[in-house]
């Protein structure tokens, strides 16, 4: 299951993980690895006498996972620290990594001084000492030109980190990004091992057998199916070439429900009814038996599509019309978040039954994604599962989740289970179409996806770069509200990292984008929202934002945006209570959310405002670690330091705050913040002043 990634990189750390893995050595120097680790499937380490030195608690095999994936590099331990004990107070935090550290160094045994390096601040783990399975799938070994890589990957199975998984909610995060790059360039390295092996060699056999390695990691690819088709037709294997179809066909059909493509079949039938056509037809057409991988269809639209297929009812007729019924609200609540179109089940279907879904009308339909599930129960309660698949390129399962429903609470079915579903595959869309590259030709929606993870980024570089791309979405398409909406949103941030020097130019623009986004499309939830924020934080009318964030939430209340956004606008009339509330109701939505971090900055501010300073500075230390260029998160955490008497402490924080933001002083902040009661604002004051922030 693949669950976006949540952590972003902390500053003069090397990229963690899959994406860097291909710059290391497989072995030493010496040509022999002191250990060996399984990172895929479960979890192995062996030293080179044969003897187990896995740790045996969750923490500390998560904590070595961690270090075999960060690309060899020293790792802070405040990073390791908060990822995996995200819940407790910083404090806590460090010292329960401490235990897990000494595990780890315990299992170790004599080798730990030789495989980890451990300073104040950083640890580290030698992976020249080491052969870990992913890293090798990753890293051909030059010292042997004839060893294939899908040799390695029929030996090394199973999921990246498999029995990892709920170590922490951070940790899951960071997991997921990590599984999904490793599947990714897993996939891409196969292929072209393949395509060049087809290319080059005349060996139907070799050919065949490096297709079927493809394959056991892929069965629904149905490029190095044909190619395996053709191989084995080649080498007068007709009979398996045939099933080799059929294997295909059924794994298609339990993935996504759909028949192989028609260049599929239509090798089948040229093998079924030709079976003569062998090794004169592959000299006469080469490129015929290249690896043919998917071509994503040519685009004459700007806006993605997303269909919902009906959930299928596995024991009965009743379950499979409340699967149909579910399908429908999910349909219908995908469709209000408006920056994709969504193609309903019934839209999906020659006929109205679950069981009718056409392969062909897919194709047809032009999908981006699609959602699919099944909902069985036992008399007392409901099962129900739902995936996200990618098809863009394959039918790649990118989200997962499954639910539980009791039978008589089924008129609370919007509330527990729709709203969750939709919530939750918002942000992974988001988070997939934000990626680079994603496709050759974007439009002024795509631009502003691309955008998304540069701004909230909050380094300044990336932030300018994503004003340009907003800025040539504007030009390519005035009229998107969505575009506009987070021009305004742009400004915003632009005007709170105290980045802008024409505050009131960029107040005037903010305005007129958030203005402009709900003229445009006046049933925008999140244009809506927008709109409310520009309300609260530039414009100081916070009964406007109320009024906004209401209307946008009733437009559409499984929008996590929203909710997180109007977390502080509650905080500034003073209502951190509620503010809380919705914050814990963002988090429910949206639990991978990749920008939750982010967010997690307003429940430093909502603990400040209720006097609960403890708390605040403990989300506060986690904040400023996971988000170090944004400065609000700091100025929160400051006045909570500052109330606790912790000024030694509060320094630190202090200096990196006056780096970022140089101007910040206690009487600019007393005049820009929002605050509706002069109690909250003197209050907050008091806690920067006692910190130590200069005061004008």
């Amino acid at each position: 299951m693949n669950k976006p990634a949540i952590l972003p990189q902390p500053d003069k750390v090397a990229p963690v993980g899959i994406e860097g893995l291909s710059r290391l050595r497989i072995a030493t120097s010496a040509g022999r690895p002191i250990v060996r680790i399984h990172l895929l499937g479960s979890m192995r380490a062996t030293s080179y006498l044969g003897d187990n030195v896995l740790p045996r608690g969750k923490k500390a095999r998560a904590i070595l996972g961690c270090l075999c994936l960060m690309s060899g590099e020293r790792v802070p331990r405040a990073r390791l620290a908060s990822m995996l004990w995200d819940r407790v107070p910083d404090e806590q935090a460090r010292t329960s990594f401490r235990q897990a550290l000494r595990e780890l160094s315990a299992a170790f045994g004599d080798l730990a001084g030789e495989l980890i390096s451990a300073d104040r601040d950083t640890v580290k783990f030698n992976l020249d000492l080491c052969w870990i399975d992913a890293v090798a799938l990753l890293t051909r070994d030059q010292s042997q030109p004839s060893a294939l890589r899908s040799d390695l990957a029929s030996l090394c199975a199973g999921e990246l980190l498999e029995d990892s998984t709920g170590s922490s909610a951070s940790f899951d995060h960071w997991l997921f990004g990590e599984r999904s790059r490793f599947t990714d360039q897993l996939r891409a390295l196969l292929e072209t091992e393949l395509h060049e092996l087809t290319r080059r060699s005349g060996d139907g056999k070799h050919i065949a057998e490096v297709a079927r390695r493809l394959i056991a990691f892929d069965a629904t690819h149905e490029g190095a199916t044909r190619i395996l088709m053709r191989a084995l037709a080649d080498i007068g294997e007709r009979a398996q070439a045939l099933r080799e179809f059929a294997r295909c066909r059924e794994a298609l059909k339990n993935t996504l429900d759909v028949e192989p493509s028609p260049e599929t079949q239509a090798l089948f039938e040229a093998i079924r009814t030709r079976p003569d056509r062998n090794r004169g037809e592959r000299a006469a057409n080469p490129s015929a038996f290249e690896l043919q991988g998917p071509q994503p269809a040519p685009r004459g639209r700007n806006r993605l599509r997303v269909g919902v297929l009906p959930l299928i009812g596995s024991r009965s007729r009743n379950e499979e019309n409340l699967g149909f019924s579910l399908s429908q609200e999910i349909a219908a609540a995908l469709a209000r978040f408006r920056w994709f179109d969504v193609i309903a089940p019934v839209s999906l279907m020659h006929k109205p039954s679950p069981s009718s879904v056409s392969e062909a009308l897919l194709r047809h339909k032009d999908l981006d994604f699609v959602v699919d599930g099944a909902i069985s129960g036992n008399g007392k309660e409901y099962q129900i599962s739902v995936r996200l698949l990618d098809l863009t390129q394959y039918a790649r399962p990118v989200w997962s989740d499954r639910f539980e429903l009791a039978v008589g609470q089924l008129h609370r079915l919007n509330e527990l289970v729709t709203g969750l579903i939709v919530g939750r595959i918002d942000p992974v869309i988001l988070f997939i179409e934000g990626q680079p590259k994603r496709r050759e030709q974007y439009g002024a929606t795509g631009l502003v996806l691309l955008a998304m993870p540069l701004i909230y980024s909050a380094e300044r570089e990336k932030f300018e770069e994503a004003g340009r791309l907003i800025h040539r979405a504007l030009a390519i398409d005035p009229d998107n509200a969505m575009v506009a909406a987070w021009a305004a949103f742009w400004q915003v941030f632009y005007v709170g990292q105290g980045w802008c020097e024409d505050v009131d130019r960029a107040f005037a623009a903010a305005q007129d984008h958030a203005l402009r986004a709900v003229r445009l499309d006046p049933d925008n939830a999140e244009a809506l929202g927008i709109y409310a924020h520009v309300c609260a934080f530039l414009n100081k009318d916070l009964d406007t934002a109320i009024h906004y964030f209401d209307r946008a939430l009733r437009l559409n209340p499984n929008l996590a945006l929203v909710w997180a956004l109007s977390a502080p606008t509650y905080c500034y009339i003073g209502d951190p209570e509620e503010s809380l509330r919705r914050l814990d109701r963002y988090r429910d939505l949206a639990p991978f959310d990749p920008y939750f971090s982010w967010f997690e900055n307003f429940y430093t501010m909502a603990y400040n405002f209720k006097g609960d300073y403890e708390k605040a500075a403990a989300v506060g230390r986690r904040s400023v670690k996971v988000t170090p260029r944004f400065s609000a998160a700091y100025k929160h955490l400051i006045a909570a330091l500052g109330h606790l008497g912790r000024r030694d402490e509060a320094r630190q924080y202090i200096e990196t705050l006056l780096a970022l933001e140089p101007n910040f002083t206690v009487r600019r902040f007393g005049e820009v913040y929002p605050f509706k009661h002069a109690r909250d604002r003197n209050r907050y004051m008091a806690g920067l002043r006692k910190a130590g922030v200069p005061e004008k």
